[in-house]
């Protein structure tokens, strides 16, 4: 006799993140996993300072500061506000822990963030992948194939808006239509990691449905473009029943006090913001264009990376591209995990890193 985990637990595969060394090159720069260029705010370093102080207590338990910090900026209530100090992933899991229940239905995309997967099997429950709509510039959810995998065991719908690692959205009108045909007792998860970066008019990162219905939480991080992802800070949006649920079991200080002070702290400082976002809306533009001129397909994106396609064989291929990157010291992430083999996700760096970067792929494709 031993312990043995429940049913799902051994079939999970487990996440890696992306690779930060690339043996042999003499000046490594680290495209793979999405963070900011920019790093955080200035404020964040006063703010660090400030928590020293402290740290030999415990936090406010319930992270008052930091939710009147986002609730200040997005101008929403404080009490619909959950976070947490291990990144939005933990409250995508805790609700998954919080609402499924052995054989229920998880939908999420096919080519969606490997943490859906993990929560729903480690809950066993069942996953129920859809597959994407390709076009010559995108790879997109197909909101009617979402639908019509809805069964009377779906429990909980996953959404990433802008998804990871396809860079496309859905606009306000697709996402509402997504919502409109769900039954009112499924939970729609709306991951907006990547909503900062989108600046199109027609386009809700999840505030607006989350504020009107009593099944949709949106989930955010201060990862991304806040340039916070050694802290791991994340904040979770949704009805005062479901942060109920979530508040009972999260654990009781879930966010550090120098978490909630730097959190606090980038997100209160929008001139920070802007200069990320005006950034990011240079470079994948130009970064887009030039790889595009080699002749490999790049998807439009509207987050803070760029899907770049390979061919399946020859000399031209995702693997072949990947280590000769990596001689030149630029790491990208491979995306096969996320049923992509063929495709490299770079993301939007400093000016010197895009320009090394571009400047490799073209030298891999004219070689």
């Amino acid at each position: 006799m031993k312990p043995e985990p429940k049913p799902g637990v051994l079939d999970i595969t487990a996440y890696v993140g992306g690779r930060a060394s690339a043996p042999g090159a003499t000046k490594v720069f680290k495209l793979s996993s999405n963070e900011s260029p920019l790093g955080p705010s200035p404020a964040v370093a006063a703010a660090l300072e400030d928590a020293r102080a402290s740290l030999a207590l415990y936090p406010e338990g319930s992270a008052t500061l930091l939710r009147e910090a986002i609730a200040g900026v997005y101008h929403i209530d404080p009490a619909r506000i959950v976070t947490s100090g291990d990144g939005s992933d933990a409250l995508l899991t805790m609700l998954a822990n919080a609402y499924l229940q052995p054989g229920d239905e998880v939908v999420f995309s096919e080519h969606a963030f490997l943490v859906y997967k993990i929560a729903t099997q480690a809950n066993s429950a069942v996953p129920v992948m859809v597959p994407e709509k390709t076009t010559n510039r995108a790879i997109k959810v197909d909101v009617d194939g979402m639908l019509a995998a809805v069964t009377p065991k779906t429990r909980m719908v996953y959404i990433a808006n802008p998804n990871n690692p396809t860079g496309s959205c859905l606009n306000r009108d697709e996402m509402a239509r997504l919502h409109a045909g769900l039954p009112a007792h499924v939970l729609l998860v709306i991951d907006a990691a990547y909503g900062e970066y989108v600046t199109a008019k027609d386009y809700d990162s999840g505030l607006e449905l989350a504020a009107k219905y009593p099944n949709v939480v949106m989930t955010r991080t201060f990862s991304k473009l806040y340039g916070l992802a050694g802290l791991r800070i994340g904040w979770m949006y949704a009805s005062t029943e479901i942060c109920d649920v979530i508040n009972r079991i999260r654990g009781p200080f879930n966010t550090a006090l120098i978490q909630q002070l730097a959190g606090a702290a980038a997100i209160r400082d929008r001139d920070h913001f802007w200069k990320a976002v005006e950034h990011n809306n240079k470079w994948l533009a130009w970064v887009t264009e030039e790889i595009r001129k080699t002749g490999l397909r790049v998807d439009d994106s509207c987050a803070n990376f760029v899907l770049i396609h390979f061919p399946a064989e020859g000399d031209k291929t995702a693997a072949k591209a990947d280590a000769f990157l990596m001689q030149g010291g630029i790491i990208l992430r491979s995306v096969a995990s996320y049923g992509l083999p063929n495709c490299l996700r770079m993301t939007i760096g400093t000016e010197e890193q895009n320009r090394l970067a571009v400047s490799l792929l073209q030298k891999f494709m004219a070689q």
